[in-house]
């Protein structure tokens, strides 16, 4: 199935982009006005998908945007719904390449479900993406991290940011889960901030130096 997307270019002719994944609940066009916030110094091509409508255990079989099911009595329960979803993303990536925008110029970024699938595409890519950003998530099913990378993913800049206070998703998760990325070589720059579940403005500075450095 293929993704509905918001696409937003910051400037004319972008030959770099960001594919940037909502979490639970919401959709495409959360993350959309951050762009005028980021001081960018090339033109990058934000492209918002919207995550398939599906049930889900954890709100009790509610139907709602997800990237993935969550039933907190089989945390792997998801995982098929995870691969899909990566599969999507990555269908989103092969457009961007037909329009001219090279996979080695593409950031990943995803906050809460969406971060999930956001590295759990980039850590099986070849060749590797420019850049993930992990907002408030998690590696899904990091104990067996080493069996799934590719050579080529290792070498992807990472950049992981969690409140302190996350009561959604709680920072130890976060930090597991940088452990095992970092474990295996990964390069993680790691910030933390006193939110909650969110995003804030002292994190939107960081993304922009960020995506300053790896889509240059």
């Amino acid at each position: 199935m293929k993704l509905e997307t918001i696409q937003v270019d910051s400037g004319v002719n972008p030959r770099h982009a960001v594919v940037w994944l909502h979490g639970l609940g919401a959709d495409g066009h959360d993350f959309e006005p951050i762009v005028p916030e980021l001081d960018l110094t090339l033109p990058v091509r934000f492209v918002f998908p919207h995550a398939p409508q599906r049930a889900v255990t954890i709100n009790g079989g509610m139907i709602m945007r997800a990237w993935y099911d969550i039933d907190p009595g089989a945390p792997l329960a998801g995982e098929q719904d995870i691969e899909e979803s990566s599969v999507e993303v990555s269908q989103i990536v092969s457009e961007l390449v037909a329009a001219d925008i090279q996979r080695e110029n593409v950031v990943l970024a995803g906050f809460s479900q969406g971060g999930v699938i956001a590295l759990h595409n980039a850590i099986r890519a070849e060749p590797r993406y420019a850049g993930v950003m992990a907002l408030s998530t998690y590696v899904h099913d990091h104990e067996n991290l080493s069996e799934v990378l590719t050579f080529a993913s290792v070498d992807t800049p990472i950049f992981m940011a969690h409140g302190t206070i996350d009561p959604m998703i709680p920072i130890t998760r976060a930090i597991t889960s940088r452990v095992a990325l970092t474990d295996l070589n990964y390069e993680v720059e790691w910030h933390q901030y006193g939110m909650g579940h969110a995003v804030c403005a002292e994190e939107i500075g960081h993304i922009s130096d960020f995506l300053n450095r790896v889509l240059s």
